[in-house]
């Protein structure tokens, strides 16, 4: 479904490290929104957003996968929520 609406999605490793069974990356993810995603009208704005991926990887495929991206950041990038930042930081 993402990869529908955001048909131009690209994502980049920031970093990558490697223990074990185990594989974390930081991406950034960008993506211009052509398509109704979730119900949400095509606005044609570009975004960029990051997350985290942790594989556990055997005999070279990856057997369980865990991701945590910054939908918050998203949703506000498309207009759908306003967020401010922590009351401290809103002037």
């Amino acid at each position: 479904m993402f990869f529908k609406d955001f048909p131009d999605t690209h994502a980049t490793i920031d970093d990558i490290a490697a223990e074990g069974d185990k594989v974390w990356s930081r991406s950034t993810v960008t993506g211009t929104h052509t398509g109704e995603y979730r119900g949400l009208p095509p606005a044609g704005k570009k975004i960029t957003f990051t997350g985290v991926d942790i594989c556990r990887v055997v005999d070279g495929k990856i057997v369980e996968a865990e991701s945590v991206y910054d939908f918050l950041d998203f949703y506000k990038q498309l207009g759908v929520i306003e967020y401010k930042g922590f009351p401290e930081d809103i002037s």
